[in-house]
């Protein structure tokens, strides 16, 4: 066979080269595509997903928030045998159960008990048990939504049970000075808006938060709390509003509300006040560690 001329081979590796290089030129478009895709894929699925439980969070944040524990309860049940089931008459017309007892002498102070998120007041008779023992009256207030009572508990309802609380002592002849509010979790929020400018014996707070807001962030930081949320128990903006006495008690490894936003709502309160902190304990178990007793010496000495 004879030669290829040198021309013409010439001419042949230029053609190969331009194919192969127009191979590599496809093949990395089509990775670049794939790869663009599969970008695109994975935003519209997280996105999809973070919209979703954006939604979720929104629509089941009352659910989150309030967990009550529904049915008839008695004070004998509990061991609360010293306490009668009264009956509450709020500013929107509803009957709320509460249990109360009278203070031993016209010198002791009463308890309005607003308590926390979940359960009912039967489950706080390990804690008002101390303070009952100690001659103190105890009004121990069941939201609307909780134990047999009608209705939805909402921040701005809660304020109406809490008030009815207050009307109901008032009517049992105890004076505004010989008031503690005690606030429990979500019932330091009732707690602090009704003790606003009223001249009460003393506001106790056990676990608080600054607000709804932030207690949330610290749960569901990733998500827009602030849009999202109906209840807000702003706290903060309230507590340089208290004209009474404040003895805060929190918990440092409380996973619920953390002991930082205690701290806070404390730093920012004005007047008397104090600060009891429990080092190894958490959310619920303060009286485990001697809550009770602190806060019987506290009000004694003040």
């Amino acid at each position: 066979m004879g030669r290829t001329p040198r021309k013409l081979t010439g001419l042949m590796e230029v053609v190969n080269g331009i194919n192969e290089g127009q191979g590599l030129v496809s093949f990395s478009i089509v990775i670049e595509k794939i790869f663009m895709k599969l970008i695109f894929y994975i935003t519209f699925g997280v996105t999809v997903l973070y919209t979703g439980l954006a939604f979720l969070l929104f629509a089941f944040q009352r659910s989150l928030l309030y967990q009550p524990s529904i049915g008839e309860i008695s004070p004998n049940e509990f061991g609360l045998a010293e306490m009668r089931p009264v009956t509450l008459k709020t500013e929107d017309g509803l009957s709320l159960l509460a249990w109360y007892k009278p203070p031993d002498n016209t010198e002791n102070l009463t308890f309005l008990f607003l308590h926390g998120n979940a359960g009912h007041i039967g489950h706080r008779a390990k804690k008002i048990k101390p303070f009952m023992e100690h001659g103190y009256g105890i009004l121990l207030l069941s939201y609307r939504g909780y134990g047999p009572n009608p209705g939805l508990p909402r921040e701005k309802s809660l304020y109406l049970d809490g008030q009815s609380g207050i009307k109901f002592l008032k009517d049992q002849k105890i004076p505004i000075s010989k008031l503690v509010l005690y606030g429990e979790s979500l019932g330091s929020g009732v707690a602090v808006e009704l003790a606003q400018n009223i001249r009460i014996s003393a506001l106790i707070l056990e676990a608080p938060f600054t607000s709804m807001i932030d207690a949330a962030k610290h749960h569901f930081g990733l998500f827009p709390v602030k849009l999202l949320l109906f209840d807000t128990y702003d706290s903060m903006s309230k507590i340089r509003n208290i004209k009474t006495r404040l003895l805060i008690l929190h918990g440092k490894k409380d996973l619920t509300v953390p002991f930082k936003l205690g701290i806070k709502l404390f730093e920012f309160g004005l007047g008397q006040k104090d600060f009891f902190e429990f080092p190894d304990a958490g959310h619920n178990n303060l009286y485990d560690y001697g809550a009770a007793k602190r806060i019987i010496k506290y009000l004694d000495q003040n």
